[in-house]
């Protein structure tokens, strides 16, 4: 079993090449070909086309994880080419060639497909509206993939960290280190979700589908939620980063945080205010169990005060 992990240097690629390796041989690939460490590897920029096709040619893998992707949401308004070549256009590369040599694609898309108008968890069959460009390139992508005829699996995820790359929890760490106070947006909901929980529940989800006969396995192909359980505001996230760094010694002292509305803090790109999703799907699809985000956070934090005293 061949896999191909593209995005293999991003925080959901670099916890994937840790998960997938136990299922068959692995072939990281890298926009520069470079791993951490400087570590040789597979090339594979998604904004080439014909050199993401040269790879898949290349590597002739079984399954295509796909954890590359544009991401800058506000530089993406004034950059939609190059956002709509990673995020869609070489998904209608990779779907055509999938579908040619029969192979499974994992790929992951985003709550930024719903507007964040409900008032409830996003089920996957709920109508998508995305409010700006880089939900848009996302759409376009999953739809690029159906649209393809290949197998695949779809996992939307939200709020994504990680103790690596630049997240959330890492900029509230370093502004802890810079200012005595901060100001988080309290009026838009979502699940941080840590990226070592995306990969380890797809690992999970894959080598039960792949047990599985083809009659399961084509029942269980299609678009799933998957996220940390329960809700919180960016203001409320922030402030259990605090107190939890604080007590582990990751900061030298916690900045007081005062809670702001989504238009005291203008962004150029306009985000959902409810990004909840419903994982009902993939709970009991593969049945999965999906911890509390906080307990996703003990679990970084701990991380991060480990590689901290090495």
């Amino acid at each position: 079993m061949k896999i191909l992990l593209l995005g293999a240097n991003g925080q959901v690629g670099f916890e994937l090449a840790r998960s997938l390796a136990p299922l068959g041989e692995l072939y990281p690939a890298t926009r520069d070909g470079y791993r951490p460490s400087r570590v040789r590897c597979l090339v594979a920029d998604l904004a080439d086309p014909q050199m993401l096709g040269d790879t898949l040619h290349d590597v002739a893998p079984d399954i295509v994880v796909n954890a590359a992707a544009y991401t800058a949401v506000d530089r993406a308004e004034d950059d939609e080419g190059i956002a709509d070549a990673v995020n869609r256009q070489s998904l209608v590369v990779l779907g055509s060639w999938a579908a040619r040599s029969k192979a499974l694609v994992v790929h992951y898309s985003t709550d930024y497909v719903f507007d964040g108008q409900g008032s409830r968890p996003y089920r996957e069959d709920d109508a998508t509206a995305p409010l700006g460009v880089y939900g848009r390139s996302k759409l376009a992508g999953e739809q690029a993939l159906r649209e393809s005829g290949c197998d695949h699996l779809i996992f939307r995820t939200a709020w994504v960290y990680a103790a690596r790359g630049q997240n959330f929890l890492r900029t509230m760490l370093r502004l802890a280190g810079e200012r005595d106070q901060v100001r988080i947006v309290d009026d838009q909901r979502g699940a941080p979700t840590p990226a070592r929980l995306i990969a380890s529940a797809t690992a999970l989800a894959l080598a039960r589908w792949l047990a599985s006969d083809a009659s399961r396995r084509a029942e269980t192909l299609g678009t799933y939620h998957l996220c940390a359980q329960g809700e919180c505001t960016w203001y409320e996230f922030a402030r259990s980063i605090f107190q939890r760094a604080d007590s582990a010694v990751l900061i030298g002292h916690k900045p007081a945080i005062f809670p702001i509305t989504t238009a005291e803090y203008p962004t150029r790109a306009r985000r959902p205010a409810y990004s909840v999703l419903d994982t009902k799907r993939i709970r009991e699809t593969f049945g999965l169990h999906l911890p509390p985000w906080e307990e996703g956070l003990d679990a970084v934090i701990g991380e991060l005060a480990t590689m901290q005293s090495r």
